[in-house]
């Protein structure tokens, strides 16, 4: 199983002023993260794409880029691209691009965001919401199948006889889809027969498993082989020495974080109880100790049916960067292992 990191590049903004750090220095910290988890032997490490004032990741592949020049051998990818706001391109240039300064090392995660801001901001009808995401995509999966494409659709210009570049080192490329919990994306993933990341914030993991299952099937019916239609498991998460101390330094920035988005969305405050039955044993929160994180990954994965990638999400919660480092090494060092021990 690849394991790794997502980030949504923290502004580290927080109530407590103390723990504001400035947003070039949140970035810098960033990079020095991913060159660690590279050091550290971790497989993948992914950059959301947000367009609010507590992330600075609005642009990912120029975080990946950098990145690209400080790595060795970890995969750099998206965690995900809102590929209904973007020009599928676009978005395709930049990532060939990245391919080409990683040598080979670049993948996406296409998805629709979890957030809206992006529709405003780019002009775009929410409304349209998922037929923008299924057009863009059926684009962006032809100019990667296709250094010529011909091609017209109702949200973009057409493109006739149109030739598109650079094209990537990797043929083909790696594009993953990103899906919550809808069961038409999961079916749309099989259908065209793209590995799966799926994003598993709160609830039980193994609740996902029917629509898991869903995806599996819908890919067997249009002729994919089990091998290609990989599934990976996206999990909010933080690993320390104990079990204790990792919830300890976790509870506090992801209940203010999940407080603040509660009040943009109706939810109730989060209460240090529903975060302790989150991170029990069917909970799809990852936070402890190494030993107990590792046994939850490979019961998430046994609940899934199998997964081929993990994905931590740790820095929503305003972990300062010497704690997030530690966690870095705590799961190439001793998490990793223990779930692929042979």
């Amino acid at each position: 199983m690849e394991i790794g990191i997502d980030s949504f590049a923290s502004a580290m903004i927080s109530e407590d002023a103390a723990k504001t750090i400035s947003k070039a220095d949140a970035i810098a910290q960033l990079l020095e993260r991913i060159k660690y988890a590279d050091e550290c032997g971790l497989d993948v490490f992914g950059i959301g794409e947000h367009h609010r004032k507590e992330f600075l990741d609005s642009a990912p592949t120029m975080i990946l880029a950098a990145a690209a020049a400080i790595t060795k051998r970890i995969i750099l990818t998206s965690a995900v691209t809102v590929l209904s706001a973007a020009d599928p391109v676009r978005v395709f240039q930049n990532f060939a691009t990245l391919d080409l300064i990683s040598n080979g090392r670049a993948e996406m995660v296409v998805g629709r965001g979890s957030f809206t801001e992006a529709f405003p901001l780019f002009g775009l009808n929410l409304q349209d919401y998922d037929a923008l995401f299924a057009e863009k995509l059926e684009l962006l999966l032809n100019i990667r199948d296709n250094e010529v494409v011909d091609w017209s659709g109702k949200f973009r210009p057409a493109l006739k006889n149109q030739a598109i570049y650079p094209r990537p080192l990797q043929d083909p490329f790696p594009v993953w889809l990103g899906v919550g919990g809808t069961p038409e994306s999961f079916v749309r993933a099989g259908v065209l027969g793209l590995p799966l990341m799926v994003a598993v914030i709160g609830g039980e993991t193994h609740r996902f498993r029917p629509l898991v299952d869903l995806y599996r099937e819908a890919g067997r019916r249009a002729g994919h082989s089990p091998e290609k239609l990989k599934v990976g498991l996206h999990s909010l998460g933080y690993v320390a020495d104990t079990t204790e101390q990792a919830m300890d330094e976790y509870y506090p920035g992801y209940a203010e974080t999940f407080t603040r988005i509660g009040r943009e969305r109706g939810w109730p405050p989060v209460t240090r109880p529903q975060f302790n039955a989150q991170t029990g044993p069917t909970g799809a929160l990852l936070v402890g100790g190494p030993e107990e994180i590792a046994e939850k990954i490979i019961r998430h994965s046994e609940a899934l049916g199998g997964i081929s990638r993990l994905t931590f999400q740790m820095d929503n919660a305003d972990i300062p960067h010497e704690k997030l480092l530690h966690a870095i090494e705590l799961i190439g060092k001793k998490v990793a292992p223990l779930v692929n021990v042979t």
